[in-house]
């Protein structure tokens, strides 16, 4: 956190430093009833004045809150994880923290940095530990101390999304991803599917006690729809239409694949809705080969029709001999 980001929850309750748990009390259930959404309808500032004066009574209220904020300023929740890490106990509870002014410093990193400093262990951090999970720092006074460690697990690392077309997520693509103030090139092999989870090293949160550690980013691919090709499961799937003629007769159709266009051979006497198999045509997977394309038929009637066409279909009506519904006549509940 940023100096100009801390908040003086004193100030925001208009209560002295020294102020009495009753006191603070008193102040904060005058500004409540002042600032509460119910009295203030529609008022975006007192709203946001509302939240603030909850958060300060939240740490102001809570006495071990309230001594870690009077100890550390605007770095008294660091401290508060960095206690919870060790087991509860802060590694920071024995150190002296007179003269330092939280306010100078631009990040909890260079806090930690000067701390280190003072007390003669240089401003790298700590030392390395032995122990799975903690770090130990050397002090003057006492030798080693048990300190803690964040690690490069799921406490730093971070999730975001990317958004690929369906081109990008089967041929591979090099995306620039702007993250906060940074920004790099990520590598999206091919044959990402939509949920793929993508690692990529080091980009995760930096620690807050550690320099040298940072946790990882996971991105999780979402994919934007395509009017052709959908998935189902591992392959691919589309929909072809025909005409009737071409389902009574069979044919050739020709289908799009993601390589480019191939022909396919249509059987006579196909139902609209059954399918066929394109091996070999479907998704990239991660050892290199490729799934099936499934292909949909869908019959299409035409919606208009020459008069030749017309008098073709009604002489086919009068002289057929199949009954598509003959199945039917002896349905009954």
């Amino acid at each position: 956190m940023a100096s100009t980001d801390f908040k003086d929850y004193y100030a925001i309750l208009g209560v002295s430093k020294t102020a009495s748990a009753d006191e603070i009390k008193k102040a904060f259930r005058k500004l409540a009833r002042k600032y509460h959404p119910d009295m203030n309808p529609g008022n975006k500032a007192a709203e946001a004045r509302f939240k603030e004066i909850n958060e300060a009574y939240e740490v102001l209220s809570d006495p071990d809150k309230r001594q870690k904020y009077d100890r550390f300023g605007q770095y008294w929740r660091q401290a508060e994880t960095a206690g919870a890490s060790a087991g509860g106990r802060s590694p920071f509870s024995n150190m002296d923290f007179d003269g330092f002014e939280f306010g100078q410093y631009g990040s909890f990193e260079e806090f930690i940095n000067e701390l280190l400093g003072r007390m003669g262990t240089g401003s790298t951090g700590f030392g390395r530990g032995t122990q799975t999970g903690y770090r130990t720092y050397r002090t003057p006074s006492d030798g080693f101390s048990t300190g803690f460690d964040t690690g490069t697990g799921t406490g730093l690392d971070t999730e975001a999304t990317i958004t690929l077309n369906l081109s990008e997520a089967f041929h591979g693509v090099q995306k620039r991803l702007v993250l906060g103030r940074e920004e790099f090139e990520v590598r999206i092999p091919p044959g990402a599917k939509p949920k793929s989870r993508i690692r990529v090293k080091g980009k995760g949160q930096y620690s807050p006690y550690y320099t040298s550690q940072r946790g990882d980013l996971y991105l999780t691919v979402e994919i934007t729809p395509h009017p052709f090709f959908q998935f189902d499961g591992e392959n691919l799937v589309c929909e072809v239409p025909i005409s009737p003629d071409e389902a009574v007769l069979g044919t050739q159709v020709e289908v799009p694949t993601p390589d480019g266009p191939v022909t396919m051979n249509v059987p006579p006497g196909i139902r609209s809705g059954q399918s066929l198999r394109l091996r070999g045509k479907g998704w990239r997977n991660p050892k290199g080969d490729r799934t099936d394309q499934i292909v949909r038929i869908v019959i299409t009637p035409p919606k208009t029709l020459t008069s030749a066409e017309r008098e073709l279909y009604e002489k086919l009506r009068s002289i057929r001999s199949y009954d598509p519904r003959s199945s039917l006549k002896g349905v009954r509940l």
